[in-house]
């Protein structure tokens, strides 16, 4: 079969109109047979009738008429006359069907075309015409590739006709040309018309010119991908196109940058001169900012005054830098822009501004497109603080520190929901007597899959986060419970505890507290015993030392933990309300064989004297570290050699059986 279109609308047909030859056909016989039955009876009457009755009684004309008005006629009615009403009728309906057909293809708003199974044009309506140029006269005996606009390729046609081929039927969009040369757009469907033996015969095509709409819907797309007031792309199409750039990166090893551009003062421009003048400095720095990348970059505005530039094709990073300094240069050049006055004479204003530029690399900043723009948007805040007009890099190790940090906390927060910390407690000893004196609370945590582990492992993660006091807390309120706990067994020992200095420095602390306290009321708030660390920042020293004579108040009981650490020393001394000095266990460590770490602990320990306070020496490993402490003045004393931290179920069976050592009792 030759194939009948190539070109915008391939043919359909009428189908064949009924004729009227059966119809007369049947007349005719049925009126033949009508004379010939006359004939008969007539025959008949003349022969039996004279018999019956006498043929002065009965008038031969009558009977004729008789027997025409009784016997013809039902039989004329029912032989002749109702099969050809009915014909008529059947007749009427197809003569109106196809008036209605003539009627929808001549009015019809969208263009219809038939042709044969060649594809040769045999009707056109006036709505081809008028769509296309070409009048009926034009378009009869030729080819629907006439309107071809060359935007569709052969295959596209291909695929057209294998669908009429094969479903009988195809529908789409078309770009076709009009007899003047313009292009335009249409919806077409096409149609095949069969024959009684399924040939096709012709082809129909129904088309509507939607031009009008695809530019509405272009005008729609760039709207949405552009931005109104430079022209640049907005943030959906720059979006796009940084996901595509960074697929092309990983199939060709190559590097992109990323700049996250914020123009500098423009907000001043705005109120001093007004939203026209600071829209006109805009567009100007935008234009001179694009003209300083390459075709292939992209320079989007995704905001008021910032903008975001993507630098492709990189075989190293630092290629990209004497394009930064471009953008610089670019964003700081003077714009001269004309003011209209009042009496209509034109004045030249002359405005400068500049541009702080956030930069970050892929892949070496290995993460997704959202995450690269907020790393550039992060390093430009930083080049603002920095002084503006300066272009700097994201620092990649410092973000993967706060990212690990961030996971640290999220992890403690949820040890702190699931109950995975637990406290442990270390004794306090008099070694000259021997005699318990309490313990101190260390905080631990019973990680479901690393095991025990240290305060050093998380406790720096929580500093001078929310979450630390919620933890300083906890640890209050549990080491509270247990006292009581120990109480009821007969273990009656202080307990102190470590608080950081954004807990102690909380205006709600001492309150807190209280309630804390009001819990347990079997447990006396002297038995509590808050260790503050020398090196906490302590920012407001009359703020710290308020909450901590409120704290007195309630009976608790402060130790400076650490204490010769910090610079402060002896300013927390004087002014802090604390009874204990803790000795850091440091200078405790290294005494035996460094003179000026035990010069430190000889002097603390005669400060703490002087100042009328208790000292206590941390970090006791050996019986030499207890006996140089006890000849120095130093009866009080912890550490690894006298016991380590301990669950709080082994404390009891301990005391029981701790003894002073000989050598520190003599």
């Amino acid at each position: 079969m030759a194939e009948p279109v190539t070109g915008a609308h391939p043919p359909p047909t009428l189908t064949s109109v009924p004729t009227k030859n059966k119809s007369h056909r049947s007349a005719a016989f049925f009126l033949l047979f009508m004379v010939i039955a006359v004939f008969l009876i007539e025959l008949l009457v003349m022969v039996y009738l004279p018999l019956v009755l006498p043929m002065g009684n009965v008038p031969s004309a009558l009977l004729d008429a008789v027997l025409l008005s009784f016997v013809m006629l039902p039989l004329f009615y029912f032989l002749s006359y109702r099969p050809m009403v009915r014909g008529h009728a059947e007749l009427k309906a197809v003569q109106e069907r196809l008036q209605l057909a003539q009627s929808v293809f001549v009015n019809s708003r969208e263009g219809i075309s038939i042709t044969d199974a060649k594809g040769t044009i045999l009707d056109v309506n006036e709505a081809f015409s008028r769509i296309t140029g070409y009048t009926r006269e034009e378009a009869l005996g030729r080819n629907p590739r006439m309107l071809q606009s060359g935007r569709q390729s052969p295959d596209f046609y291909a695929t057209m006709w294998r669908a009429l081929i094969s479903k009988g039927y195809w529908s789409g969009e078309v770009w076709n040309r009009r007899k003047n040369g313009e292009v335009y757009a249409e919806i077409l469907n096409i149609g095949a018309v069969h024959d009684a033996t399924g040939r096709t015969v012709n082809y129909v095509a129904l088309f509507s010119d939607i031009t009008a709409l695809k530019e509405h819907q272009s005008e729609l797309e760039h709207l949405a991908h552009f931005d109104t007031l430079t022209g640049l792309p907005n943030r959906l199409l720059l979006s796009d196109r940084l996901n595509q750039c960074m697929s092309q990166c990983q199939r060709d090893d190559r590097s992109l940058t990323v700049v996250s551009l914020d123009l500098d003062n423009i907000k001043a421009v705005n109120e001093t001169y007004g939203h026209s003048v600071g829209d006109t400095l805009l567009i100007e720095v935008a234009q001179r900012m694009k003209a300083a990348l390459r075709d292939r970059d992209t320079l989007a505005r995704i905001g008021g005054d910032e903008f975001v530039a993507v630098i492709v094709d990189q075989q190293q990073s630092v290629d990209s830098l004497p394009v930064l300094e471009r953008l610089l240069q670019a964003a700081a050049a003077p714009v001269e822009i004309q003011l209209e006055t009042a009496d209509d004479n034109a004045a030249m204003l002359t405005l400068q501004v500049s541009a702080s530029l956030g930069v970050t690399f892929y892949p070496q900043d290995a993460v997704d497109a959202d995450q690269l723009l907020r790393h550039a948007d992060q390093a430009m805040f930083a080049a603002k603080q920095a002084g503006k007009n300066r272009y700097q890099l994201f620092d990649i190790a410092h973000d993967a520190a706060i990212h690990t940090l961030n996971e640290t906390l999220k992890g403690i927060r949820t040890a702190l929901t699931q109950e995975e910390f637990v406290l442990y407690y270390q004794p306090k000893v008099n070694m000259r007597t021997g005699r318990v004196t309490g313990v101190e609370a260390l905080i631990r945590w019973q990680h479901p899959t690393r095991g025990l582990l240290p305060p050093s492992a998380f406790l720096p993660a929580i500093d001078n986060q929310p979450i630390g006091i919620e933890i300083g807390e906890w640890v209050i309120q549990t080491a509270l419970a247990q006292m009581q706990h120990w109480q009821s067994q007969g273990l009656d020992l202080p307990v102190s505890v470590n608080i950081g200095a954004d807990q102690l420095q909380n205006e709600h602390f001492s309150t807190r507290l209280n309630e804390f306290l009001s819990r347990q009321p079997a447990v006396s708030s002297s038995r509590l015993q808050l260790e503050v660390l020398e090196t906490s920042a302590l920012d407001d020293i009359a703020k710290v030392s308020a909450a901590m004579n409120a704290c007195r108040k309630l009976g608790v009981n402060f130790a400076l933990d650490d204490f010769g650490t910090g610079y402060s020393s002896l300013t927390y001394l004087r002014r802090l309300p604390a009874h204990t000095l803790k000795i850091d266990q440091s200078f405790v460590r290294d005494m035996l064989d460094d003179q000026n770490d035990l010069a430190i602990v000889r002097g603390v320990i005669g400060l703490a004297k002087a100042f009328g306070r208790e000292v206590i020496a941390e970090g006791v490993e050996t019986l030499a570290h207890g006996q140089l402490l006890l000849s120095s003045g130093c009866d009080l004393a912890q550490g690894y050699g006298i016991a380590r931290p301990m669950p709080a179920a082994a404390l009891a069976d301990w005391v029981a059986n701790w003894h002073v050592k000989g050598v520190w009792a003599a």
